[in-house]
């Protein structure tokens, strides 16, 4: 894509993957903000635009020499689902339990010589069990539709009688969901000040700092797949279907 500054910010890390290294270091957010124009994006966040497509074409050149990037941009629905299930769902279903506790046991014995703890430990609790719900409704309701929506030949009954989208209410109910969990992570790296721990930090709290930068990472590439790639595939297959 060479007109850089009108494109999406999801549409240009569903092209090239290693792209959002570049945009987490000018905060430009792709996931739930993924639907911005990268000129929109470095006007809300006071870049310089020519800087940032530098460093895409910079990164871009990096990938061309690796090769070690995946791309789903061109993926099946089936393979996309089964891919996030797989990948995303399992990783969170670990996690989340794990971090929770360990959290609550960081904000249990440091809390009260650092409060911004307990803030944490409260804003992820309340994530881990928005994002188990999420994913389990995905599971249950979405994906066995889009897997079937994928495998049909013929037109959707349900959508010929009613003439309307039968996937349209359940994603624009989970992109919510996506920016409650994008705000939540937002919060957190500001209340540990972008998962750093000060000197005196026990092995708990570190192992809680790093924990949940992983997550961080790894629900926002989550949540793109679904926000740019996956969503939006599933609403123009079903047209095609109608």
């Amino acid at each position: 894509m060479n007109n850089f500054s009108q494109a999406s910010v999801g549409m240009l890390v569903a092209e090239q993957p290693l792209r959002a290294a570049v945009f987490d270091r000018y905060g430009i957010d792709f996931c739930c903000g993924g639907k911005q124009t990268l000129e929109a994006a470095c006007l809300a966040t006071a870049h310089d635009i020519q800087l940032v497509i530098a460093d895409i074409e910079n990164a871009d050149r990096t990938a061309s020499d690796t090769d070690s990037s995946e791309n789903w941009l061109n993926a099946s629905l089936s393979d996309l689902v089964d891919h996030i299930e797989n990948t995303h769902h399992v990783y969170l279903k670990a996690e989340l339990p794990r971090l929770e506790a360990l959290a609550e046991k960081v904000a249990r014995v440091h809390g009260q010589k650092e409060p911004r703890l307990l803030k944490v430990a409260a804003i992820f609790a309340d994530m881990s069990q928005a994002i188990r719900l999420h994913t389990e409704n995905e599971e249950a309701v979405l994906f066995p539709f889009i897997r079937q929506l994928e495998s049909k030949k013929q037109p959707l009954s349900g959508a010929c009688k009613t003439k309307t989208s039968l996937v349209a209410s359940p994603i624009h109910k989970l992109e919510a969901e996506h920016n409650d969990a994008g705000l939540a992570l937002m919060q957190m790296r500001e209340l540990t000040d972008q998962y750093t721990t000060p000197d005196f930090a026990c092995q708990s709290w570190q192992a809680l700092a790093a924990g949940l930068a992983h997550l961080d990472q790894d629900l926002r590439t989550h949540i793109h797949k679904e926000n740019t790639l996956l969503f939006p595939k599933a609403r123009a297959k079903e047209l095609q279907m109608v």
